[in-house]
């Protein structure tokens, strides 16, 4: 056997949860065709990411054989990992610079989402707008989703700290002209976070284009908003995503 074909088999599980990752985040319009990527650290020094391989057809149809390990400066991390034209993302700094800063983060997510996009250069804001709607993402906005504002490509640690900065102690961030940038403890938040701040920033288009504004909820109703806790935000609503890749 060779070292191309063995290397997909370690750590197979992991592989197969980041590439289902992946199909969801193309499924809902968040990563169409070729771009976006998304991490996950395995140790200190190792993380799984999604590559482009040799025969790529896009995030929708990624495979965990499409998942490879790497260190925090793109070098394969085990034997026969990027063999067989198997290269990491450009913009593999975007991820291992949020590594680094923060040893809680094990999961980054990095997605092209249209609305997402065109809210923000149209000066609409990721807002708290909705109440019992996404509870999830209404904490999330409350919290505020800041924005990098150059629209680069991440693909150096200068960059990539500039986004840092800009993203602070924040969960998810807004790459200007680009996309987002989700961080969490684990893939399938980070992709649930990425999915409630495009459905946000697709109200905030619909509002606007109606000739409406966008107002935050009362403080009185986001206190009654309850925590359904991660077993329903997390568990449950990753089942439904998976269900819809059918």
């Amino acid at each position: 056997m060779t070292a191309v074909s063995a290397a997909p088999s370690a750590g197979h599980k992991q592989r197969e949860a980041v590439a289902m990752a992946c199909r969801v985040l193309a499924h809902r319009g968040l990563a169409e065709g070729i771009l976006g990527h998304i991490s996950l650290r395995i140790t200190d020094t190792e993380l799984l990411v999604r590559c482009r391989g040799p025969q790529e057809r896009g995030l929708a149809y990624t495979e965990a054989s499409d998942i490879r390990f790497v260190d925090l400066d793109g070098n394969p991390a085990r034997e026969g990992e990027l063999d067989g034209g198997y290269t990491v993302p450009n913009e593999l700094p975007l991820h291992t610079e949020l590594l680094r800063r923060h040893p809680q983060i094990r999961a980054v997510v990095h997605a092209h989402p249209p609305k997402v996009v065109a809210a923000d250069l149209a000066g609409l804001s990721v807002r708290p707008i909705v109440g019992a709607y996404d509870i999830p993402g209404t904490r999330l906005a409350a919290g505020g989703v800041p924005v990098y504002p150059r629209g680069v490509l991440v693909r150096n640690r200068q960059l990539a700290a500039e986004m840092a900065e800009s993203m602070g102690s924040r969960p998810v961030v807004i790459l200007r002209g680009h996309g987002i940038t989700s961080a969490a403890d684990t893939v399938e938040q980070a992709v649930l976070q990425a999915i409630s701040v495009d459905s946000l920033a697709g109200l905030a288009l619909q509002i606007a284009a109606a000739g409406g504004e966008t107002l935050d909820l009362p403080e009185a109703d986001m206190a009654e908003l309850p925590d359904l806790g991660g077993s329903f935000n997390t568990l449950t609503a990753w089942r439904h995503e998976l269900a819809r890749l059918g």
